[in-house]
């Protein structure tokens, strides 16, 4: 695998906000993954384009917590996502 590799949400899974539990929630065909503000504000990062070492960038600066923290709770939780074939990395 890529060392820095570019995360992304397979077909048919998207980001939606769930109006009654008023989150954020990670659909997937016949799942919904509750999301806390961590995870939503990773996962509004993932993009596609976006490798982990920019997204771990970005929210660092936008939390002003120490990058190599937030570059490997990113890595964590997307590798977690990974196992359970709900983010892809390319």
């Amino acid at each position: 695998m890529n060392a820095d590799p570019v995360p992304l949400l397979p077909r048919g899974t998207r980001l939606h906000h769930d109006r009654v539990r008023d989150t954020m929630v990670l659909l997937v065909p016949e799942r919904a993954l509750l999301l806390d503000e961590i995870g939503t504000a990773i996962l509004q990062e993932v993009d596609g384009k976006s490798t982990l070492s920019a997204i771990s960038a970005r929210l660092a600066e936008r939390y002003g917590a120490p990058e190599p923290d937030v570059a490997a709770d990113i890595r964590v939780f997307l590798d977690g996502l990974v196992a359970q074939r709900l983010v892809d990395y390319q």
